[in-house]
């Protein structure tokens, strides 16, 4: 029992292939670019908030002075952590 030989497909059919591709990678590109971002605010740094006036990271603790900050110096082994506010003006 003999096969049919495969066929090649026309060349019409691998020119809309082609366009296709082309039309599916420029249709990805623009909903990308013309989407609206839903971008979260970017979290202010302990050290950035004027408010907080003694923060840390866990190895370091520095305090907001008159002069500028103020920070102890870490241990050997020390891992820091996020920095977090410990004592805030006002309150």
């Amino acid at each position: 029992m003999s096969t049919p030989a495969p066929t090649d497909p026309s060349p019409s059919s691998q020119t809309l292939a082609a366009w296709g591709t082309v039309a599916l990678v420029v249709a990805t590109v623009l909903i990308g670019a013309l989407a609206p971002a839903r971008h979260a605010a970017p979290a202010r740094s302990a050290a950035e908030d004027a408010a907080c006036l003694e923060w840390s990271d866990g190895c370091t603790v520095c305090q907001r002075r008159a002069e500028g900050p103020a920070c102890s110096l870490p241990g050997i082994a020390c891992q820091p952590g996020a920095p977090r506010c410990l004592h805030r003006a006002g309150g």
